[in-house]
């Protein structure tokens, strides 16, 4: 396969299957359009799960880091930026259990009161980052595990290190609570989003 010009133009029509053929080929242009193209999505996932911007951000640049470095391992039997999130979301969990703070947010979440959803009118629409900040924080990384990076419920229980029943009523709980918050049509939005990244 001939490699693209040097313009930024000509990788930008390129599917992310061909720009990984290019990078795991040594052409670092075609990963820099990969990172262009996902590294919002990856950030944002990141916020979701509980990171701070600045977090968020660094965990960010040390998944796409890991991503090159692995870029050959990438088949193209899902989709890179599914791909490139489930990195991103192991890398976060394993921040969160290196600073030991799993169990202290745990701790958090059995003395904090269930979040109140009060009345709402039913024509406003709250969208789907303020409904997750109403989730617990076990909750909201199960959620955000499992629908935004795309891990089986098993895959997310081998990461929090959780019983798979634990993480499986988490996500239930937490799809529930975001239904309840959520205007009509967005169990549509949330069954789309699960394992497409």
């Amino acid at each position: 396969m001939p490699m693209p010009g040097a313009n930024h133009s000509s990788y930008a029509s390129l599917h992310d299957v061909e720009l990984c053929s290019y990078a795991a080929a040594g052409e670092r242009r075609a990963f820099g359009e990969l990172v262009r193209r996902h590294s919002s999505g990856v950030r944002h996932l990141l916020r979701r799960m509980g990171a701070q911007a600045a977090e968020s951000d660094d965990v960010a640049q040390d998944a796409f880091l890991a991503a090159f470095e692995r870029i050959a391992e990438f088949r193209g039997e899902g989709t890179f930026a599914g791909w490139v999130k489930r990195i991103a979301a192991r890398l976060y969990l394993r921040r969160l259990q290196r600073e030991k703070r799993l169990s202290a947010l745990a701790a958090e979440e059995g003395m904090a009161d269930e979040a109140d959803n009060g009345t709402r009118d039913a024509d406003h629409r709250i969208d789907l980052d303020e409904a997750m900040k109403g989730l617990s924080v076990a909750e909201r990384l199960c959620v955000s595990m499992c629908y935004g990076a795309g891990l089986s419920h098993g895959e997310a229980a081998d990461a929090l290190n959780l019983p798979l029943g634990t993480v499986k009523s988490h996500v239930k709980r937490g799809l529930d609570k975001l239904r309840a918050r959520l205007a009509p049509g967005g169990d549509a939005v949330l069954e789309g989003r699960r394992g497409n990244g």
